[in-house]
């Protein structure tokens, strides 16, 4: 469709230019060794994870977890993920930014992870790095993952392509947002330079 191909060639202009990026990589724990697997890649009880983080823009990078528990929790910055949260441009970080992993927990669903780059440093974010319940679990839990069929005959993996990176419809400054893929890294670009904090979510599936 004309319509679909200028949007695309609007897209890769805007990226060309060195507009507003982000890049965003799901990694495994495999054995000995991490992995970058598919951002839908739904994954099993216990399995230990983390992401790396790119973006072509100086900020400061804040990640918060919404479970499929309820609970509400502090991600990055902090003491045993790492303190220091200032990014530079074209640098690649690691989240956790220790030696440390995410352990996949909590019932089957979506974890709903936000990443927020802030051009200027903020408080202390409000939410604990542990809190009690603060949305219905059973509505969580009665989202369930589901594999798409022709990715799962093709390749063998459970992937739920409702899950990985999505926009925030209430942010206003994220409603620029374009989520595109490459390879196993997701793409977040923005056809116009972004003013203000960027906010987006990654929707983590699990069993």
């Amino acid at each position: 469709m004309r319509l679909a191909a200028v949007f695309l060639l609007t897209v890769a202009g805007a990226i060309a230019q060195n507009a507003s990026r982000m890049e965003i990589t799901l990694e495994r724990r495999d054995g000995n060794a991490w992995k970058s697997v598919d951002p839908g890649l739904v994954l099993a009880a216990k399995e230990r994870v983390r992401f790396r983080f790119k973006s072509n823009f100086k900020g400061y990078l804040y990640v918060t977890n919404h479970s499929t528990s309820g609970t509400s929790t502090l991600l990055f910055p902090r003491q045993d993920t790492g303190s220091m949260n200032q990014i530079d441009a074209g640098k690649e970080y690691v989240v956790p930014a220790t030696q440390g992993a995410f352990r996949v927990e909590g019932p089957e669903g979506y974890d709903v992870i936000s990443w927020m780059v802030s051009p200027v440093v903020l408080a202390a974010p409000s939410l604990p790095e542990r809190a009690e319940p603060t949305a219905s679990v059973e509505t969580r839990v009665e989202m369930k993952p589901r594999c798409d069929d022709s990715i799962f005959k093709a390749r063998g993996d459970c992937v739920d392509t409702a899950a990985g990176p999505k926009s925030q419809p209430a942010d206003t400054p994220s409603r620029e947002l374009v989520f595109m893929r490459q390879k196993n890294s997701s793409v977040i670009a923005s056809p116009i330079p972004l003013k203000g904090p960027v906010v987006y979510e990654f929707r983590l599936a699990h069993r």
